[in-house]
């Protein structure tokens, strides 16, 4: 069975029969039986997983026109979200901080959170999740600013390696007034609750 990946942004798909094939592998390189009762299921569920988690929903951009000329700060804080990190197929979890300055158009607000799941699911590394979001902000809405944080811990550093648990990569993304006007970035950082 082959499962579309990239719903919406177009690409590759997951083949859910090889990657099976290539757990029960995994499996039997790190000494386990693929065929006991414990782990007879276990290259399905795996392959299910990550297919779920490496195939985005699709969605519809739903904008309206911006027919009240808002021009303040508009901001989904707290948005969960995860991704698996590119090098160790590990995830990492946290929330976004998604924010922009209205233009001719506002965005429907859950799509905040669609746009962060759209890129969040894929093989990623953290800084270009974050790119990622605020560029397609930018590029569909065309909003006088576009602000994007990201905070997450990645369970490759936490578990293994270094394991420092519970430490937390911030990163961020600013287009337009958000990034070039001191006193909107700031706005920004203080309603996202972030520390300077």
């Amino acid at each position: 069975m082959t499962v579309p990946l990239y719903a919406v942004r177009g690409g590759p798909t997951v083949d859910v029969d090889a990657a099976e094939r290539a757990v029960a592998d995994l499996l039997r390189a790190l000494g386990q039986d693929p065929t006991s009762e414990h782990t007879r299921d276990t290259p399905r569920r795996v392959a299910a997983a990550y297919a779920e988690l490496l195939t985005p929903r699709s969605f519809n951009p739903t904008t309206f026109p911006n027919d009240e000329g808002y021009d303040e700060l508009v901001l989904a804080r707290d948005i969960p979200v995860h991704s698996l990190c590119q090098h160790h197929l590990l995830p990492f979890l946290g929330r976004a901080h998604v924010a922009y300055l209205p233009g001719e158009r506002i965005l429907g607000l859950s799509k905040l959170a669609r746009v962060v799941e759209l890129f969040a699911r894929d093989l990623q590394v953290q800084e270009r999740l974050t790119q990622q979001v605020a560029d397609w902000l930018a590029e569909h809405l065309r909003p006088k600013g576009v602000a994007v944080v990201i905070e997450a811990e990645h369970l490759c550093m936490s578990l293994r390696g270094v394991q420092a648990r519970g430490s937390t990569t911030v990163t961020s993304a600013l287009h337009g007034l958000l990034r070039d006007q001191p006193s909107s970035r700031a706005e920004f950082f203080a309603l996202a609750g972030i520390r300077p």
